[in-house]
C-alpha cells in the first residue's frame, strides 16, 4: 500500500515545524566485533573441520612407524537470507507535500530498519547459543560441554554459570588455555576480547581496567570480600590477558550472559552475498514512487573454539 495524502495530512499544510520519528540516533555496527566477515559468490558457504593427527608414540628399535588418519569431521552450513523492505508513494503526496524533507526522512527510516535486522540476526547466533534448537555443524549449540570429536572425547565452551567477575573471568581464561584440537593436541589458544549485554558494562570496565584487584575488601583489616592483601594486583591486566577489552552489544538479550572471544579462526563468521543496494522507481500506471532496499547475507559459526559462554547463574 502506498503512501497517500490523507497518511501525511500535516505534511500537506503551511505552519508544520517539524516531523520526527525518524531521526534518532542509530546502534549499528555492533556486529562487527563478534564475527569474521567474508563476500560470497554463491547460494551458501560450507566449511568442514579438518581433524589432523593425533599424538606422536614413541618407535621402538627397529619396529615399524605407525601410520594415523587425518580426515574431514563436520560441516558448518550458511545459507544466506535475502532481506528486503520498501516503501511507495503516491504521484498525488509527492506533488502536494510543502516540505523537501519527505522522501529523505523516509529513506533514512528505511535504512535504520534494515541496520536493525542485521544487527538482530547477529546478536541472535549468541542470543540462542545455549538452545539446543539451534545447533551447529557438530549437533551442539554453539556453547556446550558436549562437543563431539573425534580423538578426545567431549570437549567444552560452555564456561561455568556464574555472573561476570573477577574470579569467573579468571576461571575462564584458565579454560580458554586449555583448549585442545579434534585430537586432544592443546592448541595454545588465548582470549581475545569480553562481549556482554548493557547491563555487565560497568562490571566488565571495573574487572578489565582497574589496576588493583576487585576482590579487595573495602576494610583491608579484615578483608571483607575475601582479599588478603590490601596491595593484590588486577592480574588479568597486569597479563595483559583480554588484550581487546570488551564490547558490548546492546540486543544481547540475556542480561547475565557473557561471552569470550578467542584467537582460534572461523569462529563466528559473516558471508556477505549481496551488500545492501537501494533503487528508486516510479511506477508507470499508477505514477507511485517506490523505494526499496535489499541485501543478502548469513551469520553462523564454524570453530566453536573461537567463542566460550557464560549463561550466568540466572
Amino acid at each position: 500500500m502506498a503512501i497517500n495524502r490523507a497518511s501525511i495530512a500535516k505534511e500537506l499544510l503551511p505552519g508544520l515545524n517539524a516531523v520526527f520519528g525518524l531521526e534518532y540516533g542509530e546502534v549499528s555496527d555492533e556486529h562487527a566485533p563478534l564475527f569474521e566477515t567474508e563476500n560470497s559468490d554463491r547460494a551458501f558457504e560450507e566449511e568442514v573441520l579438518f581433524t589432523g593427527f593425533g599424538t606422536a608414540p614413541v618407535k621402538g628399535e627397529g619396529a615399524a612407524v605407525s601410520y594415523d588418519d587425518a580426515s574431514e569431521s563436520f560441516t558448518s552450513r550458511y545459507t544466506h537470507e535475502t532481506i528486503a523492505l520498501g516503501f511507495a508513494v503516491t504521484e498525488e503526496a509527492m506533488e502536494d507535500n510543502l516540505y523537501d524533507t519527505f522522501a529523505k526522512l523516509r529513506a533514512k527510516g528505511l535504512a535504520r530498519a534494515m541496520a536493525n535486522t542485521k544487527q538482530v540476526k547477529a546478536a541472535d547466533v549468541f542470543n540462542n547459543g545455549f538452545n539446543a534448537s539451534f545447533a551447529g555443524g557438530d549437533g551442539q549449540p554453539f556453547f556446550s560441554a558436549s562437543h563431539p570429536t573425534i580423538g578426545d572425547g567431549n570437549q567444552s565452551n560452555l564456561l561455568t554459570g556464574a555472573d561476570l567477575s573477577e574470579a569467573s573471568l579468571e576461571t575462564a581464561l584458565i579454560s580458554i588455555s586449555k583448549i585442545k584440537d579434534d585430537r586432544g593436541i592443546l592448541i595454545g589458544a588465548q582470549a581475545e576480547s569480553l562481549h556482554i549485554p548493557s547491563d555487565l558494562a560497568f562490571v566488565a570496565d571495573q574487572i578489565l581496567n582497574s589496576t588493583m584487584s576487585t576482590t579487595i575488601g573495602v576494610n583491608p583489616t579484615t578483608a571483607a570480600n575475601g582479599a588478603t592483601n590490601v596491595n593484590d594486583i588486577n592480574s588479568i591486566r597486569n597479563q595483559g590477558l583480554m588484550p581487546g577489552g570488551f564490547f558490548v552489544n546492546r540486543r544481547f538479550t540475556d542480561t547475565n550472559a557473557f561471552y569470550i572471544k578467542t584467537d582460534v579462526p572461523n569462529g563466528a563468521k559473516m558471508f556477505v552475498r549481496s551488500p545492501l543496494q537501494t533503487k528508486m522507481e516510479p511506477d508507470f500506471d499508477t505514477g507511485n514512487l517506490r523505494f526499496k532496499a535489499r541485501e543478502r547475507y548469513s551469520f553462523g559459526f564454524s570453530d566453536w573454539r573461537g567463542y566460550f559462554g557464560n549463561a550466568g547463574s540466572s
